[in-house]
């Protein structure tokens, strides 16, 4: 028999540890954003009565009931003067759900709320739901975004991985208590990584949307599309625009997508974005940004060539390696941003820059002019204007 009581306090104080554990920038960087030593968010920060049977009658034991194999693409939201991730906690059942997770500096110690998020169903129950983009709309409500996966009906008996995304909507004034609305109905058959724009525009509600043929391949949809909806309600989008699409031989050839809602500055919209290509290694994830016109949201006026952020270091490693991904962001009053981004599908982590620093970024880097001797062309000028400067 097991001493029940002293294993308990050990799970306690190792997760005690684990919340504690400060966070440092991890190096001196490229300037543009800084990385931290460690992930924020872990599988090990789930609270442990969300796992553990802590009765010795029914656990003598004390084994783990409900296993946690993941937290990772979260949302981002500054509420009540805390720093907000809706996390997407997937099981070992690989469920996944949401936990909402709490921070006062944004940077570490988060903590999961003692409940996960009840999130209220359809007449069409979802078999999987994740990736939650958060955001305060015009309107006065929280809206959380997020793809709703259930088994395509047209999958033969053989294939029980074939699966239909779409995107569910709820709403909340807490992110305690949710009101689910009817799921976002497009022209696309497929549909994941929807963003609500924050504003309204011309009295609609605008999203960003990412049109698919399939599950997992774009076919001949991909790109970032714009539409809009009279309700949100029961909210219908009978055109898709694409706004930023994939291209040949880009970190975005295979497909891309939005992460969080863009920020509004005085230059114009700004665009955490990411992109897929593939690989002899599978499919590999970053992020990139962009810039739309003020008034025209599907007019893309700065788009610096290449990813802003990519997997490094354990970052590679993980349930599905080489990627990372953010549908999260928060700017502070004093332009200090928070960027959120999971890696490899398995943990999160927190990346730090200010509004001027990502404006210069986005408006000063060179295009992607999509040809090899354009690059070197690029790194000469560069080199002559260091030679000038050096003189």
């Amino acid at each position: 028999m097991i001493d029940f009581e002293k294993r308990k306090q050990q799970l306690e104080e190792n997760f005690k540890h684990v919340i504690a554990l400060k966070n440092n920038k991890a190096d001196i960087g490229n300037g543009i954003f800084d990385r931290y030593e460690n992930p924020i968010l872990t599988a090990a920060h789930a609270p442990l009565n969300w796992k553990y049977d802590f009765n010795p009658e029914t656990n003598p034991y004390l084994l783990e009931r409900i296993g946690i194999n993941a937290t990772f693409n979260a949302g981002a939201i500054k509420f009540n003067n805390k720093y907000i991730l809706l996390v997407r906690v997937e099981g070992a059942d690989r469920k996944s759900f949401f936990g909402v997770a709490e921070s006062d500096n944004g940077i570490d110690n988060f903590t999961f709320w003692d409940e996960p998020v009840t999130l209220p169903e359809t007449n069409e129950p979802d078999t999987n739901v994740y990736d939650m983009r958060i955001m305060l709309h015009e309107d006065g409500w929280m809206y959380g975004l997020f793809c709703t996966e259930r088994k395509d009906p047209s999958a033969p008996a053989h294939d029980q991985s074939m699966a239909v995304a779409q995107c569910g909507i709820v709403r909340t004034k807490d992110l305690k208590t949710w009101e689910r609305l009817a799921d976002l109905k497009t022209p696309s058959p497929q549909q994941r990584n929807v963003v609500l724009h924050p504003e309204f525009v011309d009295g609609k509600y605008a999203f960003y949307t990412r049109p698919q043929d399939g599950f997992i391949e774009s076919g001949t949809g991909g790109g970032i599309g714009f539409g809009l909806s009279d309700s949100i309600e029961n909210a219908v989008i009978d055109k898709e625009l694409i706004v930023d699409n994939k291209n040949y031989h880009t970190v975005y050839e295979a497909k891309n997508g939005m992460g969080p809602e863009p920020i509004k500055t005085e230059h114009g919209w700004l665009f955490l974005a990411h992109g897929v290509r593939n690989t002899a290694a599978g499919l590999r994830y970053v992020l990139y940004m962009f810039m739309t016109d003020l008034n025209d949201l599907t007019k893309v006026i700065y788009k610096p060539a290449g990813y802003f952020l990519a997997p490094e270091g354990e970052e590679r490693i993980g349930d599905v390696s080489n990627v990372v991904f953010s549908n999260g962001w928060i700017l502070d009053d004093d332009g200090k941003v928070f960027i959120y981004y999971a890696s490899s599908d398995t943990r999160m982590h927190v990346a730090t820059s200010t509004l001027p620093i990502l404006l210069d970024y986005v408006m000063n880097t060179p295009a992607d002019e999509l040809r090899s001797a354009a690059t070197v062309n690029r790194i000469l000028d560069n080199i002559e204007k260091n030679r000038v400067v050096s003189n």
